[in-house]
């Protein structure tokens, strides 16, 4: 059985960066302004102001820049959930507030319809689990901040709370974009997350 190709290199100019840069951010934006709309690489490519050829040299194919897009808005967008995660004053407040965040995030949508794509081409497993394990570990540094910070602790290992914490997220994204009826309200996302305090600890034993 041969290995899934890994994802094409980036070019190693400073050009090629920008580039490559420049086509994630503007799929990225389309994809929000355009709410999954399927884009086209030539209409991609002249809202970044590059040839269409450019996102096959620099992404190999437009399903593969669609993912790298899609993951960096969610990257993007975690920077919001870190802010609402912040001004939380107890961990029930954290967890649901957190919670309900990550459901109205505008890339969402966008990420379950890159996962949507991977699961149609093996080939682009690699990128999808290398934006995965860089989401994963923004939120473990996160989450330990908060736990430091704050004197909070969480019941289980750091790194299984954020992997459930996003599997569930993701996985009901990839539901709704499956056609699944329901909202977030449907899905305890707050319950999956064990942070807690000493008070709380105390209230359940």
């Amino acid at each position: 059985m041969t290995s899934p190709a890994p994802p094409p290199a980036m070019p190693a100019d400073g050009r090629g960066h920008s580039t490559r840069r420049r086509l994630m951010e503007t799929t990225a934006r389309l994809g929000k302004e355009k709410h999954g709309v399927a884009l086209s690489v030539a209409e991609i490519a002249d809202a970044a102001g590059v040839f269409p050829n450019q996102v096959t040299y620099h992404f190999g194919s437009k399903d593969s820049l669609l993912v790298h897009a899609a993951f960096l808005g969610l990257l993007h967008d975690t920077r919001r959930i870190e802010r609402i995660g912040r001004r939380a004053a107890d961990p029930a407040t954290f967890r649901r507030n957190i919670s309900r965040a990550v459901f109205a995030l505008p890339s969402l949508p966008l990420v379950a319809g890159a996962l949507a794509i991977g699961i149609a081409k093996a080939e682009l497993a690699p990128v999808i689990d290398h934006h995965l394990q860089l989401l994963f570990r923004q939120s473990e540094r996160f989450v330990d901040g908060i736990l430091r910070s704050r004197g909070w602790r969480v019941g289980r290992p750091l790194d299984v709370e954020v992997r459930t914490f996003w599997s569930a997220a993701l996985g009901g994204a990839l539901l709704a974009h499956a056609g699944a009826q329901g909202t977030g309200a449907d899905l305890d996302l707050a319950g999956t997350l064990t942070i807690h305090d000493d008070h709380e600890s105390s209230l359940a034993d």
